[in-house]
């Protein structure tokens, strides 16, 4: 219920840039720009210094920000105390998931919870980790599953569980038949990457640079956003890819693609996050429990 030109400042404020905060509100740039302009017109003051490439509060956005902490907390707690009156739960919930758990994960945790609670709309954000991360930090998400270890000291993280990352082949690859592979196995053949932010980028630059290889020494055959993508032109036998066991079952079974295990073997962390000093409604508290529940119960990896 606050203000949405608040909820515009208050995420230029914490992302200390309007693109940022358009990335993290799903919003166009225009659109946050417009936002601010209005509200800058409604005190009839500045409340951004802008330069520099990054934006910075003045001394009246400084005071305004102070508020907007405290509306926005307001607004929440308000909507949870009335919600709280009824014995059922319902309500929007802003859920935010990594591409991996959007297509293979949530489709059970969102059915199971409609189940219990059929009354609850839930509002769901795709984007890599980092983007959820910073959106449940910036209050426009309620809950974010994620597949990195979160260090931001706003976020309370549960540890849900963790799937195994598997290198992933054409039927034909020359290390198809492998058992196991190395970092230094994969080093000279063609690497299909995903993008900067994702968690699984992130993962395998771990993965070479512990066995001594920088990432930018890797052939790279190319780097795509969409994990469709990915397996798409594995199959095709550009190169050779990383993905999520949990994402690849469907290939493996239909035979277009092949898995072989990492060696040493490597696995993403499955996170369920919200903030830790935001006063968390009972439907909040209830999807982090169950889905963490969930997740830990419907993980695996294989052996």
């Amino acid at each position: 219920m606050a203000d949405r030109r608040l909820q515009v400042f208050h995420a230029v404020a914490r992302q200390g840039s309007f693109t940022r905060a358009a990335e993290a509100l799903f919003m166009t740039q225009p659109a946050v720009t417009f936002q601010i302009k209005q509200l800058e017109e409604q005190f009839n003051t500045r409340l951004f210094d802008r330069g520099h490439g990054r934006v910075t509060l003045t001394p009246a956005g400084e005071l305004v920000m102070a508020y907007a902490e405290k509306i926005l907390g307001l607004g929440e707690e308000m909507e949870a105390r009335v919600a709280e009156m009824t014995d059922d739960l319902s309500g929007v919930l802003h859920l935010g998931t990594s591409t991996t758990i959007a297509g293979y994960w949530l489709p059970a945790l969102v059915a199971g919870f409609k189940q219990r609670y059929p009354r609850v709309v839930p509002r769901v954000a795709v984007g890599n980790s980092q983007l959820i991360e910073s959106r449940v930090a910036d209050r426009t998400l309620d809950v974010g599953l994620i597949e990195i270890v979160s260090e931001n000291p706003t976020i309370d993280r549960r540890a849900a569980g963790q799937d195994e990352l598997q290198v992933i082949l054409a039927p034909n690859h020359p290390l198809a038949r492998a058992t196991a592979l190395t970092a230094t196995d994969l080093a000279s053949h063609p690497f299909i990457h995903r993008e900067p932010g994702n968690a699984i980028r992130d993962l395998s630059d771990q993965f070479f640079a512990s066995a001594g290889i920088a990432p930018e020494e890797l052939p790279i055959a190319a780097e795509l956003g969409s994990l469709a993508a990915v397996k798409h032109l594995t199959a095709l036998g550009f190169g050779y890819a990383i993905a999520s066991h949990a994402a690849i079952r469907q290939e493996i079974a239909e035979g277009s693609l092949v898995s072989v295990p990492l060696a040493p073997r490597l696995y993403t962390p499955l996170e369920v996050i919200v903030l830790k000093d935001k006063f968390r409604s009972r439907l909040v508290n209830t999807f982090a429990d169950f889905v963490t529940a969930e997740i830990a119960r419907l993980s695996f990896s294989p052996a």
